[in-house]
């Protein structure tokens, strides 16, 4: 890996509403003990939210309060991180043209994460060209920071690998070492399942729980969650492979020993799925209090987080120019220098 000195960190989420456990898991526990480390670079990606929400913009300003509320309820420190608006960053845009004269139609088709998530939102004809080329965007917004590590899930692994054919592709093309290539951070817990137990927990799924939800909320959330169908009765043996409840309490409870035993009973009959969840309601109010409670402080300031993200957006314009003018000298796009 590269020398901790010159890590360059980007991460970040869309827009599109509050953050959950699921966000958590797989990124937001990574980005505060990373920005113990290194340089940090978290971006809100307003402009790739417009994607598939090009309809309805005016969502986006208390989206990304929200966000920005929830990264600083979990600990994201900004003297430490650096929180920016993609749309403010107008490099990111023009960077992303020049990318696009590197990558073809074909190859974007062939990338996984775009093909899965098209079909999910069942786009067909109607599928926006923005939509379709957001990989290069996204390779962008790595770039333009010069990050150099990127934590991601699994499924966004072949953004991260097209990032780096574009890099490569670059400094080939141009002759050139002005961009770095970004090295994936998977974290231990990629993703966290929905309540109701499909694979992923969305907002659009209506299976999430959120960092901010009140304790009734999450009991509710919690009680409605999937178990093991096949456990009717309290003395009944009961599977804990694909029960949801088993999945957070790995993920959550602070002690392991714990969760062995609650495992072994289940299985063994005799452990109840309402006394399972209580003790997860516990477990997960535990968690979430902290947050929810600094959370609550800072939503009674929201000009004081809104300074936060425009002092970030302003610092990240200062790196991104930079990365700019060797792209464009590189290219030879600096016509008017002496």
């Amino acid at each position: 890996m590269t020398d901790q000195r010159e890590i360059t960190i980007l991460t970040g989420d869309r827009p599109t509403g509050k953050l959950h456990l699921g966000h958590y898991i797989g990124s937001l526990v990574n980005r505060v003990a990373l920005q113990e480390k290194y340089k940090q670079f978290i971006i809100i990606a307003d402009v790739q939210a417009l994607t598939d929400n090009w309809e309805h913009p005016e969502k986006l300003k208390k989206n990304i309060l929200d966000v920005a509320l929830d990264y600083l309820a979990v600990g994201i420190d900004p003297n430490k991180s650096t929180i920016f608006i993609q749309s403010m960053i107008p490099q990111i845009a023009e960077l992303t043209m020049f990318y696009l004269n590197l990558v073809t139609v074909a190859r974007l088709k062939r990338n996984p994460t775009v093909k899965n998530e098209i079909q999910q939102k069942g786009f067909g004809q109607t599928l926006p060209a923005g939509f379709f080329v957001y990989p290069v965007s996204q390779a962008a917004d790595i770039t333009i920071v010069k990050g150099n590590l990127v934590p991601v899930g699994e499924d966004q692994l072949p953004m991260i690998e097209q990032t780096n054919e574009i890099v490569r592709s670059f400094n080939r093309i141009y002759n050139c070492d002005v961009l770095v290539e970004a090295e994936a951070l998977i974290p231990k817990f990629a993703r966290l399942p929905g309540i109701d137990g499909q694979a992923k927990m969305g907002k659009s799924l209506g299976n999430a729980i959120y960092l901010s939800d009140p304790i009734d909320v999450l009991s509710e959330k919690v009680m409605s969650m999937y178990t093991d169908p096949g456990h009717l009765r309290v003395q009944d043996p009961g599977k804990v492979e694909g029960n949801v409840v088993f999945t957070y309490l790995d993920v959550f409870a602070p002690d392991s020993a714990e969760v062995a035993e609650l495992k072994a009973h289940y299985q063994r009959g005799g452990l109840g799925d309402v006394k399972l969840k209580r003790r997860l309601i516990d477990i997960l109010n535990t968690f979430l209090e902290p947050i929810r409670e600094r959370r609550k402080q800072l939503e009674q300031d929201p000009e004081y987080v809104m300074n936060i993200i425009y002092e970030g957006t302003q610092k990240t314009l200062a790196v991104a120019e930079n990365t700019m003018k060797e792209v464009r000298e590189t290219m030879k796009l600096n016509y008017f220098h002496q």
